[in-house]
Order: C-alpha cells, then structure tokens, then sequence
C-alpha cells in the first residue's frame, strides 16, 4: 500500500472528464485481471456525470466485461425515485442503462418512496454493503470511488462541522438538513470511503480550488472534508486547471 497522493492537471472540463473516463477503463480492465470482478462506487455532479457520460462515449467501453463490475453509490439524496436529484437516475441515464450489467449488479440507495423512513433506509443499504462484503467485513472492498468536491470541501454527504464527518463506527449515516438542496441525504462514512483502494477525487471550476488548495496544506478533515479522504492504495485528485490555482507546483504529477 503506497497511500500515494498525486494531483493531475486538465486544460478544461471537457479534457477532465475525457482523461478521467480513458483511465477508468484502462483501470477497470486491470482489475478484473488481477481480481476478477470489480466493485465501484459513483458520485454525482455536474462533473461527475460528465465522467459516466465519457465513459459511455469512448470506444473502449465494450472492451470491458460489464457483469463483472458491481456499481454503489458513495451517497444519495433522499428523495422519490424518480426524482432528477437522484445521483442514481443521473447515472443510469449517462452510463448504466447503455451497458450489459445485470440488475444484481447495481446497487443503489432506497428512494423516499421505497422506504420512507430515512433511518430504516440507511439500514438497509448497511444490511446491502454487508451482504456483499468479505467474510468478516461490514462492507466490500471498493476497488474504485469517485467522488465529488463542493465549494466547502465536502465529499459524499459529508459536510464540515457535521457529525457525519466524524461518525466511525457506523457504514451508512442519515443527513437530515443538509447545506446543499435537498436537506435529507444518505452517506457512507468516511471509514468506509477510506477503505477504498482507489479514491478518485474530481474536480471542476474555480469555486472548487479553495476547498483543493486546504486539503491538500493539511486542514482537519472536519472542518474540509476532503481533506480526510485517503485510498488505500491510492488518492489522485483529477482537476481542471480553474480548480488548480492553489495547489502547489511540487505536488503536480506529469500527465500519464
């Protein structure tokens, strides 16, 4: 474990979510080498979804065998099914519903109209990750985890100053009034993003590279979330050149 941490600069978003896509298949093909099957958790966003939907666009997509690969979610908005905030909907629109994954496969949060209580659905979705975990385990071993960065440096639905962030014990925490529309969201928690092999952080435009430029000098977590998320084997914040402006030159891996 290199628990290595690099920073990759894009010219713009379109180049952002491009290199990001051509690197998750490149990844995933490897893994399902080396392991056999792949689990992934997504994220939404606008750039987030950019990413699925590169993804879908590249010619190498069918090169990878989907029924293999498990998808979750490292968060949700607590809203109907049908709601365009579900990062779930966003995701099978750009990415999901175009390729071969059984139904098993995938894996998202309850909706508000499946399981109306918040609680009972942040058990169920534990009982979920517990279901596939290892023997022994809570939760899967993620082999990759995309996620987003807001303004005020939260990842999931983990935001500063919140009990959320600093929640150890529990896989799955509810938010009930979130900063960011819509107040109610499910979360894993940051042990469980952490355990991650990969973590894949994403991020686009200017009002991003203050949260950036704290994490990476070393802010608590608590108060920038992102500045706690850590991959196992790897942390690689993929950025626009807008959201690069306060990272130091030294920690700016070459392109590859």
């Amino acid at each position: 474990m290199t628990n290595e941490r690099r920073v990759l600069v894009h010219p713009d978003k379109e180049a952002l979510a491009a290199s990001v896509a051509a690197r998750f298949l490149t990844k995933t093909i490897d893994i399902l080498d080396d392991l056999g099957a792949a689990n992934v958790a997504l994220t939404g966003g606008t750039i987030g979804i950019a990413v699925l939907e590169a993804i879908n666009g590249s010619p190498a997509r069918d090169t990878i065998d989907w029924s293999k690969v498990h998808f979750w979610w490292g968060d949700e908005r607590f809203v109907e099914k049908s709601s365009e905030d579900r990062n779930e909907r966003q995701a099978r629109e750009a990415l999901l519903d175009h390729l071969p994954v059984p139904p098993e496969n995938i894996h998202p949060f309850p909706a508000s109209d499946d399981i109306p209580d918040i609680e009972e659905a942040a058990r169920v979705y534990a009982a979920e990750l517990e279901a596939f975990a290892p023997e022994g385990a809570a939760y899967p071993k993620f082999d990759i985890t995309f996620l987003g960065v807001g303004p005020d440096g939260h990842i999931a639905s983990l935001f500063p100053d919140r009990a959320g962030i600093r929640e150890t014990e529990a896989t799955v925490i509810v938010e009930r009034e979130s900063p960011k529309p819509p107040p109610q969201r499910l979360s894993l928690t940051r042990p469980v993003l952490n355990a991650s092999d990969r973590i894949w952080l994403v991020l686009s435009g200017s009002d991003k590279a203050s949260a950036l430029g704290l994490a990476l000098a070393g802010a608590s977590y608590t108060e920038v979330p992102v500045a706690g998320a850590k991959g196992r084997k790897r942390t690689v914040f993929f950025v626009d050149k807008d959201a690069s402006v306060n990272v130091p030159e030294n920690l700016i891996a070459p392109s590859y």
